[in-house]
């Protein structure tokens, strides 16, 4: 039986390097630079240069045997759809897997939630689901809490990530 895929994890915030689970996960290395790092780039609107620093922990994750990689960071996804092309592997894309998950259970109209908790107010405005699109929100806002059904962008990207890591070995 092949081995599963080795994860790299580009965490980008400490709460983004939890996502994977305690127990029976394929190998994972994470590397991450200091937030304030990405921010002094992010605030000051230069994503080329934060991609940059996606590349780079890309390199360092490949070097260590990284074979798929994954950022749990979502504003961060905006830099790495400008360096994506140039990466040595393969990335899973936070916004694409939440997209497949939402096609799957056929909702049509997603509210997007970053900071605040504005679910009542998207529902009346016809929202049929809730992206909790933010590292931390799925730490106060859970499918009990939430009118809507949720999509945990954070744990859909966890779930590609050992999906395709483990494709191999399901098929053999």
């Amino acid at each position: 039986m092949p081995p599963a895929k080795h994860i790299g994890i580009v965490a980008v915030s400490a709460e983004g390097a939890a996502i994977i689970g305690p127990h029976n996960h394929p190998q994972l290395s994470m590397h991450t630079y200091p937030l304030s790092e990405y921010m002094r780039h992010i605030d000051a609107d230069r994503w080329e240069e934060a991609g940059q620093l996606l590349l780079e922990s890309a390199r360092k994750l490949v070097a260590a045997g990284a074979e798929i990689l994954i950022c749990p960071d979502n504003t961060a996804h905006q830099a790495l759809d400008l360096v994506r092309d140039r990466s040595p592997v393969p990335w899973l894309h936070i916004a694409e897997e939440v997209s497949a998950i939402a096609a799957t259970r056929r909702f049509q109209r997603l509210g997007i939630l970053g900071t605040r908790q504005v679910i009542g107010q998207l529902e009346e405005r016809g929202c049929d689901a809730v992206v909790l699109g933010c590292t931390e929100i799925p730490l106060l806002i859970s499918q009990e809490h939430s009118p809507l059904p949720v999509l945990d962008s954070t744990r859909t990207l966890a779930r590609a990530a050992l999906r395709e890591a483990t494709r191999e070995i399901k098929a053999g």
